[in-house]
């Protein structure tokens, strides 16, 4: 009778007693966890992938012509990879430099400046001008413009007198609404077969991309994600704030400049290579803070880069195999990002 009694002190004392520990993973339960989240998650990206390059192949399987549709889906799959773990990685690290897990990197006016490109052009030289926006060239154009805009306005206002991550928000935003309003103003002065080219090239689609654009794409993706994996650690300290950052001997402007130009170079890779994805991003990483429930970004950025790639490849597949309806993989990507985007919000940044 008395056992179960005495027993609870005794267990009470027992934990007290236990050293107290904080790492990425908190207990075998906490492991248990993110293991078999990694196994679904790679399970459900390997059936993505086989059922993206074997689905509806009208050519005998195995055969020459087989082959040549398999292969031809595979440019599709890279570049699916590539945009998913771009977005995953950039809003992750942006998330944590900016400590605010609501904004993504599209707050800096990356997709109102590649909406500004191709309304641009498309005003100034017709509907041809979305055809000379194709190739090697523009592509690379395109990227270094990105960049370069996002370089100047970080180094401005976050190593100027300002010094400031929330000015530079705020004028992130205004650039954003004054390229989409000068868009729209161009926009309206099209006739109806400009617009329509000009529609189908501001959709987000993995139809956009060419393969030519992956040998120069993939590398420099690769630098950068490689850049911002070794800087995991200088991560976790910049999560926990300015003051305990630098209390903790963190250069915090010159880390904070660093991950930000690491962050636009992969948001301009995305973004030139497909279109613009608002909640791609947001939803990738907003996913991995649920199920890793961890602050190691060596454990968020795979987490996040695999449900970016899940996400993607089934909106693909759905879009192109089911609904046939081509690669317009934003419909779903911003159906769902937009219905998570306002469930945190109503739950105040908390799923």
């Amino acid at each position: 009778m008395f056992k179960p009694r005495a027993a609870a002190p005794a267990r009470r004392r027992d934990a007290a007693e236990r050293p107290r520990r904080s790492g990425p993973i908190t207990g075998p339960q906490h492991r248990r966890r993110y293991v078999i989240t990694m196994s679904v998650l790679v399970l459900a990206a390997l059936g993505l992938t086989f059922g993206i390059m074997t689905w509806d192949n009208p050519a005998e399987t195995g055969s020459r012509p087989w082959w040549l549709i398999v292969d031809m889906r595979r440019d599709s799959l890279i570049t699916i990879a590539v945009v998913a773990l771009c977005h995953a990685v950039a809003t992750v690290a942006f998330q944590t430099a900016v400590n605010n897990r609501i904004l993504t990197p599209g707050i800096m006016g990356f997709g109102s400046l590649y909406t500004a490109i191709q309304t641009g052009a498309v005003f100034l030289l017709g509907a041809g001008g979305s055809a000379a926006l194709v190739g090697v060239g523009p592509f690379l154009l395109q990227m270094v413009a990105m960049v370069l805009l996002a370089t100047l306005l970080y180094t401005w206002l976050l190593s100027g007198k300002f010094s400031n991550i929330h000015i530079m928000l705020l004028v992130g935003v205004v650039i954003g609404g004054v390229l989409g309003s000068l868009s729209n103003f161009m926009q309206r002065m099209l006739t109806p077969s400009e617009f329509d080219v000009l529609t189908a090239r501001l959709f987000g689609n993995i139809s956009n991309a060419r393969a030519d654009y992956l040998p120069y794409a993939i590398p420099l993706v690769l630098v950068a994600v490689v850049l911002i994996w070794l800087r995991a650690n200088s991560l976790n300290v910049l999560a926990l704030g300015r003051n305990t950052a630098q209390n903790l001997g963190l250069n915090h402007q010159r880390e904070l400049i660093i991950v930000m130009a690491l962050v636009s170079l992969l948001v301009a890779v995305a973004t030139a290579l497909v279109g613009p994805m608002m909640f791609l991003g947001f939803l990738s990483a907003t996913l991995a803070y649920q199920f890793g429930d961890t602050y190691s970004h060596r454990m968020l950025f795979p987490m996040a880069a695999l449900f970016g790639y899940t996400i993607l490849a089934a909106s693909y597949f759905v879009l192109r195999h089911i609904w046939d309806a081509g690669g317009a993989v934003t419909v779903i990507v911003e159906l769902i990002g937009g219905l998570v985007f306002l469930i945190v919000l109503m739950r105040k940044g908390r799923l």
